[in-house]
């Protein structure tokens, strides 16, 4: 008996690795990284169910703090496909990428240089029950709330807030400059 099997139900359970392919603009390394969510219902008793966002949180390989999964933007492949490569290795999620919230410059915790970072949010459709990552990796669905307190990166934790004032509809930046108004929700390079 032959059994057939679908290549979007199969996995790499291999990261990339290497920096050969590895993406830099004016010698800063360039990363990319979604914030994995979804919408959780709340109490069914009351009169109207409320929907939570949750994030998934994932715990980071060189130390105790927890983060977004993010990592090298290569050569071969666009931004957002670079972000949607990350997170199915590092959390182990496949979903819909959305528009960029922004872009920011950051410094190594690990290395003397900066990197510059671009954060998606991704719609998570489905999580896988093995990952490339999976060994070295927890993985953690939870409140924005408990997002903010637990995310070791200060950058990420922006991208967290653009998420949010974006799924509610507000503005999440505004500048005055004279008489002229700019505003931007991420998906300018602001």
């Amino acid at each position: 008996m032959v059994a057939l099997v679908s290549q979007d139900n199969v996995v790499a359970l291999v990261s990339r690795t290497g920096r050969e392919l590895q993406r830099y603009r004016k010698g800063r390394r360039q990363v990319v990284g979604c914030i994995p969510y979804r919408y959780k219902i709340g109490d069914q008793t009351s009169l109207e169910a409320q929907e939570e966002l949750e994030v998934l949180v994932i715990s980071s390989q060189k130390g105790k703090g927890m983060l977004f999964p993010k990592g090298g933007w290569e050569l071969d492949e666009s931004k957002k496909e670079a972000a949607l490569r990350e997170t199915m290795e590092e959390a182990g999620v496949r979903g819909t990428v959305e528009g960029k919230l922004g872009k920011w410059s950051f410094k190594s915790k690990t290395r003397d240089t900066f990197y510059e970072g671009y954060m998606f949010p991704l719609l998570v459709q489905e999580q896988l029950e093995f990952w490339p990552e999976q060994n070295v990796r927890q993985r953690i669905w939870m409140s924005v709330s408990e997002a903010r307190e637990v995310c070791q990166h200060w950058w990420m934790k922006e991208a967290l807030e653009r998420l949010v004032n974006r799924k509610l509809g507000r503005v999440t930046q505004i500048e005055i400059v004279g008489s002229i108004h700019c505003i931007g929700d991420g998906n300018s390079d602001l």
